[in-house]
């Protein structure tokens, strides 16, 4: 891509409906890795998701490892690791270890969002409720180093790659943003949350805070857009709806189960209020076909000024997730150019 073009990259969560299950789930997030290396898309990053039967990226450091190998240009990475639920040492460890495998292209994504107390004692025990001195540890046994006189500073957490992961913020808040900005880090607005709010505000906050450090020496902004880009706006909406069952919790769909096919969604009896309250939920996002998604992209880039797009989204089916990725990536010379903002 060049300079002017919106860089492009893609978030996956190896999502299972009730057809396929776990095993055509992960196999299909390496083949849609594999699609978006070929088709120049940034990065490729997983997210971490425990006790969820729609959601099969549990283990994003394991699932990394797999996709890298089937990969070779593009970024590899996480989207996030949810560091309340981890020691940050062992962190350090398995994305150390990642970047010594596929060298200059691993991204460690932190997120603080946190798990029921019950699942996050199953995960750590004793997890560390604060976030922002766990945050700080994990930078430094990533290459900051801890002050003389530190207990952990005879430590080191091997192997030690050719170069370090690249360390992201990611959020949806003001306050995740403006942190992300004071430690002098790339950071990434999950605008694809349903319902999500604050976009612009956050990534105000970021840039106004943001102080050069040797993870960033410039404000990098992604925003994260729930995309499906369908030969037609009817086959888009087709492919989305599933990912609104359990939001809206339509048939009594819940976490407890895998996502219906789009098939099964078709054939939902959709009363005119669910179908009113999941287009509501759609149209802050990018779904449609190709014209549809452009506008819906500028207008996001023109608003929010972000240095970068990641697209994601619920579709099962891998085949039509690579056929919307690649109509999106044709849509990129047509987006408004990276930092942009109008508003």
């Amino acid at each position: 891509m060049s300079s002017t073009t919106i860089p492009l990259s893609v978030l996956d969560i190896a999502s299972v409906d009730s057809a396929g299950g776990p095993v055509a789930a992960l196999t299909g997030t390496r083949e849609l890795a594999a699609a978006a290396d070929e088709l120049g898309y940034e990065r490729f990053w997983v997210a971490e998701h425990h006790s969820l039967h729609g959601i099969a990226s549990s283990v994003p450091a394991v699932l990394l490892a797999a996709i890298g190998e089937r990969t070779e240009r593009i970024r590899v990475g996480a989207g996030g690791v949810i560091l309340p639920n981890h020691a940050p040492y062992a962190v350090a460890e398995s994305f150390g270890t990642l970047a010594t495998l596929f060298p200059g292209r691993v991204d460690l994504g932190i997120g603080r969002s946190g798990a029921d107390p019950v699942l996050a004692h199953a995960l750590r025990r004793a997890p560390n409720e604060e976030f922002s001195e766990s945050l700080g540890e994990l930078l430094a046994f990533l290459g900051d180093g801890f002050p003389d006189g530190h207990p952990y500073q005879r430590l080191e957490a091997l192997p030690r790659p050719p170069a370090a992961p690249r360390v992201w913020s990611l959020g949806a808040s003001v306050r995740s943003a403006a942190e992300a900005g004071r430690r002098g880090l790339p950071y990434a607005f999950a605008h694809h949350f349903f319902n999500s709010r604050g976009t612009q505000e956050a990534l105000a906050a970021y840039r106004d805070g943001f102080r050069p450090s040797r993870w960033a020496d410039r404000p990098h902004a992604i925003v994260t857009v729930f995309t499906v880009c369908g030969e037609t706006s009817e086959q888009a909406r087709r492919l989305a709806y599933p990912a609104l069952f359990p939001v809206l919790r339509l048939n009594g769909a819940s976490p407890a189960v895998p996502l219906p096919t789009a098939a099964e969604a078709e054939a939902y009896t959709w009363a005119d209020t669910e179908r009113a309250a999941a287009d509501a939920l759609l149209a802050s996002q990018a779904v449609g076909d190709p014209d549809e998604v452009r506008r819906a992209l500028s207008d996001l880039l023109e608003r929010t000024g972000a240095d970068e797009l990641m697209i994601t989204n619920n579709v099962t089916d891998v085949k039509e997730k690579i056929r919307s990725l690649e109509r999106v990536r044709a849509l990129a010379p047509s987006l408004p150019a990276p930092g942009h903002a109008t508003a």
